[in-house]
């Protein structure tokens, strides 16, 4: 599909939905829980399915006939080998959350997994490697250290050290084996993004399970614990807002975002500070997020804690007066695509002057012109391109728009619901 936008004015307010990642994550503990979990307001996209489906598979019962209140009844850790493959589409965050799930399987019992084309090329080695030293048999079957992969139980404890390239190693690693046998202490001399690994040790705090966290560089969890019923409501997605907060600086825009909670552990909640340091006017009040169109300044940010965020502030960057470098996020690379690379090459056809860092990217703003654009298949740079697109004088296209529905798929309605011209095509 296709997004055809043109000069859009954006003026109201907007809800924005559910967090994927805390969704994923609930999806994960309820599966893993005895009894029935209820998750209030999950987000439905294609990234959640592919968690509810991957988990169904593997015993959980899964009731999403009411799409506002999911109830998923848990299998109390007693994990089962499916008779068919397990395919999470383009759910990377599944992936790796649900492969140390699975080794927890007995042994003899035999589970595979692969996903899309995308999916195949994302690493997963060092969590495969861990894995194995902590009792399960796990192996690339391409030997790539890629999806497919075929994993047989069963995950004791033990110890390990982890690489985190992704904190999704170190995420999967924490939420299966508090249900491992014995404990197991994990050492982490490289996390990137570590918030996203807090907000799973948030997931661990309010389920009670008992570790040890000793600055996020070693990690202590008691093994033969359990997962308990909950019932809990799905906060609003930063990373979401992120496209919301950046179109509202760029366009001719003054609108209010609603439901964010800035106490939550989400990452992504950074984006209105770095937004602030380039000049933009946000103002939080008791209402939700204000943004008005603002005049921006280029800035050094470290995106580190914030690589999801890398598209639409690059977006952003592009219209600022000055220079902007995004650095320290070598794993932007390693995403649905590399990140860099193709916000670099789609920055430029709208006429911006950018560089590649082997871990950044530089963007030096100025006079932007249309031009017809590659989503390449990323959900977020097809919407980081969309809020370039509806600044420009001309309209323009986006390919690879239905990429969207990984994680927002209401994307072009909200804009539309602010005033955004903006539509999907086939």
């Amino acid at each position: 599909m296709k997004l055809q936008t043109s000069k859009s004015r954006l003026r109201g307010t907007v809800a924005i939905p559910a967090s994927k990642s805390h969704t994923i994550r609930a999806v994960a503990i309820a599966s893993l829980a005895e009894g029935q979990s209820i998750i209030r307001n999950p987000l439905i996209s294609d990234d959640a399915l592919s968690a509810i489906n991957s988990y169904g598979l593997l015993g959980a019962k899964m009731d999403c006939s009411d799409k506002k209140n999911w109830k998923i009844t848990g299998m109390a850790g007693n994990i089962k080998a499916p008779e068919k493959i397990i395919d999470v589409g383009n759910s990377g965050t599944t992936l790796r959350l649900a492969v140390a799930s699975a080794a927890l399987v007995p042994k003899g019992q035999k589970i595979t997994f692969t996903g899309d084309a995308q999916i195949q090329t994302r690493p997963l080695q060092p969590l495969l490697d861990s894995l194995n030293d902590l009792g399960a048999k796990v192996r690339s079957l391409k030997n790539n250290g890629s999806a497919p992969l075929e994993i047989e139980g069963q995950l004791i404890g033990g110890k390990t050290t982890i690489e985190c390239f992704t904190s999704q190693y170190l995420s999967s690693l924490l939420l299966a084996t508090p249900l491992a046998q014995k404990d197991t202490e994990i050492i982490v001399p490289l996390l990137n993004e570590p918030d996203y690994a807090k907000m799973t040790l948030d997931w661990l705090g309010w389920q009670g399970i008992k570790y040890e966290n000793q600055d996020m560089k070693r990690f202590i969890i008691k093994g033969a614990q359990k997962y308990k019923a909950f019932d809990r409501q799905i906060p609003a997605d930063f990373s979401s807002a992120t496209f919301f907060l950046c179109a509202g600086v760029i366009l001719d825009a003054d609108i209010t975002i609603t439901g964010l909670d800035f106490s939550d552990s989400q990452p992504d909640k950074a984006v209105v500070d770095y937004l602030k340091r380039m000049g933009a006017k946000i103002e939080i009040t008791p209402a939700g997020v204000h943004i008005k169109s603002s005049p921006l300044k280029g800035v050094d940010i470290d995106m580190n804690r914030t690589p999801d965020a890398l598209p639409a502030m690059a977006t952003a960057a592009a219209f600022a007066q000055g220079t902007t470098r995004f650095l320290n996020v070598p794993q932007a690379r390693k995403k649905e695509t590399d990140r860099i690379k193709c916000m670099a090459e789609e920055l430029a056809k709208l006429g911006a002057k950018t560089e590649e860092l082997p871990d950044g990217l530089i963007v030096e703003g100025g006079k932007l012109k249309s031009a017809n654009l590659d989503g390449r298949g990323d959900h977020r740079i097809v919407m980081a391109l969309a809020i370039a697109a509806m600044a420009m004088d001309e309209p323009c296209t986006i390919d690879t728009a239905e990429a969207m529905n990984v994680t927002f798929p209401d994307f072009v309605k909200l804009m539309k619901q602010l005033g955004a011209d903006i539509n999907l095509s086939a």
